[in-house]
């Protein structure tokens, strides 16, 4: 098992991502003779984990039951333990897009945070491609240096402690594209640019205010980058419901033909006042998340 390839059964080493509820996930690493504390109760490894099949539902010592989920990058990146703010799906399916990453890419990302966007790109550049990514906080470089080994996806990854916008990235002209998420990502513009292949390659920068967006536009002009452009990605999920209608009535249909058998004076048949119909629809929500970050992209042209 691992992030980016999957497995049918459950095997001891494994990491599972245990199902509450519908906003309620929990990771889990599987060790032969441990148990795991539930609200429903409590979880033993050796019987309910090893040999099933991921998916599989588990009743817990107080009569709850759980489902046992395969790990996903998006179901890491809702369960995850949270040392940095970190980027969620509806951010990262457009990075992954838009930075045109495919299996073989190389990536230079910093800064790592908590690893979530990390794991969508070693699924996405999995199994010839490799990610560069750079850490200025030693303890979070170790951390997540440890969970990329626990999910056996180190091979594809190599993690430095560094100042990116002093030191780069660690390499020269490897890189397919390029990710920022730092508090000044101008300053670290000419060091993206210097990782990037010479035949071109793409760079996103995630910055929450418009002015770190303004500074990183300019560096990216003066650096010879094109195609710069900034977006920002709103999430509204609509709500799907059933309603009732009622039927309007609008009397006698003067060009229907007559039923067979039907007397001048009979009255004609018109729609009950209380018929009505039921149908689904969907409702925008009243209330939406607002502003999460911008996102900037741009391209460096072949030399």
């Amino acid at each position: 098992m691992n992030f980016v390839e999957y497995s049918d059964v459950i095997r001891d080493g494994d990491v599972v991502i245990v199902y509450l509820g519908h906003n309620s996930l929990m990771p889990v690493k599987v060790q032969h003779g441990a148990q795991t504390q539930t609200r429903y109760g409590a979880i033993w490894h050796s019987s309910d984990f090893i040999g099933r099949r991921y998916g599989s539902k588990v009743t817990c010592s107080k009569g709850g039951w759980v489902l046992v989920l395969h790990p996903t990058p998006e179901l890491w990146t809702a369960a995850l333990p949270h040392r940095t703010q970190i980027l969620y799906t509806t951010d990262i399916s457009i990075i992954t897009m838009m930075l045109e990453l495919k299996p073989g890419s190389v990536v230079c990302e910093s800064g790592t945070g908590s690893g979530s966007l990390s794991h969508a790109i070693l699924r996405t550049i999995a199994p010839s491609g490799h990610l560069h990514t750079v850490e200025f906080h030693e303890q979070r470089a170790q951390k997540v240096a440890e969970e990329f080994q626990e999910h056996r996806v180190d091979h594809l990854v190599t993690v430095r402690n560094q100042d990116v916008c002093k030191d780069g990235f660690g390499v020269s002209g490897v890189a397919d594209a390029v990710f920022l998420d730092i508090p000044s990502p101008w300053e670290a513009v000419g060091h993206a640019k210097a990782a990037l292949k010479r035949h071109g390659g793409r760079l996103c920068s995630f910055s929450p205010c418009i002015e770190q967006v303004q500074r990183t536009c300019e560096a990216l002009v003066d650096h010879g980058f094109q195609e710069v452009s900034s977006l920002e990605v709103l999430l509204r999920v609509h709500d799907v419901r059933t309603v009732s209608l009622p039927l309007p009535d609008f009397g006698p249909d003067p060009a229907a033909p007559a039923e067979p058998g039907a007397t001048e004076e009979a009255p004609p048949t018109t729609v009950s006042s209380h018929a009505s119909i039921s149908l689904k629809t969907t409702t925008p929500p009243r209330e939406m998340p607002g502003h999460t970050g911008y996102l900037t992209f741009a391209t460096k042209p072949r030399t």
